[in-house]
């Protein structure tokens, strides 16, 4: 297949990107990686009347620390992502949840804010965003505003973007001392859209017990599992508490059924992976606190 005919238009900088969105309208889409979009564009499942290409927008792709707070531009590389010593050193989740996308040539293309943006059902960078309680910018014509990562991602590939917006830049904070972290998956073949994951932070003081938690799993959109983060607060790790958390976790969760997994194994699986997560986040956190 092809796609149906578009025009196309090839910026240089921000302002330019925002102009075109805002005069063009919700027949507007924007390309970065074009990991996901130009797929659909090919089966004829989207069919944009205008293309803004932001690969030669060099103020969109960048990362850097700042002041203890990791910074993404929308068009960095998923693979900058996942070779980064910093990114390796203070935000380990976001690497390890990195690795799990697709194969290394799609991460080579792929972006950061595509993926986000696109808010596929599996994605891993949106579960792993949402644990780490970032932040992100959103840029219009009429200026921008800053949205929790929580609260972005409404459901199935759909978010807040106003048309004429698009994602420019993620802010992550810097996990407390202590932390500990893991991104947990299952997928019929490595390099397959995941049938389910979980990624979790974990903050454990000097005495082992734990003071923060964040547990995640993925859905429809971003699952965040308050109830089983309320029941590990104030608790030392165990294989029963993490039980009992992962338990909690799905409890009340829906999930959806398709060709290659019926709801009911999603949520199983969600369970199983957000134990294991959990109890693997607690040991890489007392490895953490031991070592600080």
């Amino acid at each position: 297949m092809k796609p149906a005919s578009f025009e196309y238009h090839d910026p240089t900088t921000l302002s330019e990107v925002t102009a075109l969105l805002d005069r063009l309208g919700e027949d507007a889409r924007v390309l970065a990686g074009g990991q996901s979009l130009v797929p659909l564009m090919n089966f004829r499942l989207a069919r944009p009347a205008y293309l803004v290409d932001l690969n030669r927008v060099a103020e969109l792709d960048f990362l850097s620390v700042e002041g203890g707070e990791l910074r993404i531009g929308a068009t960095t590389r998923q693979r900058v992502l996942e070779r980064s010593e910093a990114v390796a050193s203070g935000w380990p989740l976001l690497r390890e949840a990195t690795g799990f996308i697709g194969h290394v040539q799609i991460r080579n293309r792929g972006t950061v804010g595509g993926s986000l943006a696109h808010a596929f059902p599996s994605a891993e960078l949106p579960v792993a965003m949402v644990t780490l309680d970032a932040a992100f910018v959103l840029q219009g014509e009429g200026g921008e505003r800053t949205v929790a990562a929580e609260d972005f991602v409404l459901g199935t590939m759909t978010t807040v973007l106003e048309p004429g917006e698009l994602l420019r830049e993620v802010r992550v904070p810097a996990p407390a001392a202590g932390s500990g972290a893991s991104f947990r998956e299952v997928s019929r073949r490595y390099g397959d859209f995941a049938l389910a994951g979980a990624a979790v932070l974990v903050t454990l003081d000097r005495d082992g017990v734990v003071t923060a938690a964040r547990l995640t799993l993925t859905g429809p959109a971003p699952i965040r599992a308050r109830a089983a983060e309320d029941a590990v607060l104030g608790q030392k790790p165990s294989e029963a508490l993490f039980r009992e958390a992962a338990r909690r976790a799905v409890a009340d969760i829906e999930q959806d059924s398709d060709m290659h997994a019926t709801a009911e194994y999603r949520v199983r699986a969600c369970e199983a992976l957000a134990r294991r997560a959990l109890a693997e986040a607690a040991e890489r956190a007392a490895a953490s606190r031991a070592a600080g």
